[in-house]
């Protein structure tokens, strides 16, 4: 395991269109825009730089009134990594990053910790893609297939190697289930080619875009953390979200 730690960049996509939920990165939530509140919590993690990717110059705006950094990127991307990759290009044409994490930009509760945390299983220079998972303690979700499995094998206290993500209930038997968390830590050089391959078999069927990584050959290991953060994505996501940064603002 290598003690130096990597040049790294976060970056934080965020698109404004959603049809549950329409300008959510712009959604205030006690006086902010949501997307700020996620970039506090990037900075928190004490990583590295934070650039958050939009398609939107009032997102930008939001960013940077906070004092943070933004770049303009197309708005026809098909997916979070493809834009991550563009504001790559821009933040740092040198090259000079090694490790790229990227957040989702509608967590605006996620702890600092887990940012870090999707960031560490990197500094084993076996793996090529970091992420997230915790244990699933509700039934009802280890059935659900909108809640995604890591199927993975033990490598160290708190960390899986990926074998497969599947939306089933997997693996049979005894034993504790995965909820993946959405959190990705890339190599560039794992970034730069998962970017120019095509959508692979598995994850065409299984609608799950990490499958095309582990059926191209990349190593995806997975740092287990206490819990699954809440994702926005409706009105009912949002007043969830306010009424925990809200509680903390005054704790």
């Amino acid at each position: 395991m290598s003690e130096t730690k990597p040049n790294t960049l976060v970056i934080i996509p965020s698109r404004l269109g959603s049809t549950r939920l329409p300008d959510k990165p712009l959604a205030d939530i006690h006086g902010e825009a949501m997307i700020v509140h996620v970039w506090r919590r990037a900075m928190e993690a004490g990583i590295g730089e934070v650039v958050v990717a939009c398609d939107h110059p009032s997102i930008a705006a939001a960013i940077e009134v906070a004092g943070g950094r933004a770049v303009l990127t197309r708005p026809d991307h098909p997916s979070g990594s493809d834009r991550i990759f563009e504001a790559l290009g821009k933040a740092d044409p040198d090259g000079r990053v090694e490790v790229i994490v990227n957040v989702q930009g509608d967590l605006p509760t996620i702890a600092p910790s887990a940012v870090r945390a999707c960031f560490d299983p990197l500094l084993d220079p076996a793996v090529d893609v970091a992420t997230l998972t915790a244990e699933i303690v509700r039934a009802e979700e280890k059935v659900d297939p909108n809640v995604v499995k890591v199927v993975g094998s033990p490598v160290a206290p708190g960390r899986l190697r990926a074998l497969y993500f599947t939306r089933a209930t997997a693996p049979y038997g005894d034993g504790p289930l995965y909820h993946h968390i959405g959190l990705y830590a890339f190599r560039r050089s794992a970034l730069a080619r998962f970017v120019t391959l095509p959508p692979s078999t598995l994850e065409r069927r299984e609608k799950l875009e990490q499958l095309r990584l582990l059926e191209a050959g990349m190593r995806i290991d997975v740092a287990i953390v206490d819990d699954v953060p809440l994702g926005v994505d409706t009105p009912h996501d949002l007043d969830r979200a306010r009424a925990i940064i809200g509680a903390a603002i005054k704790a």
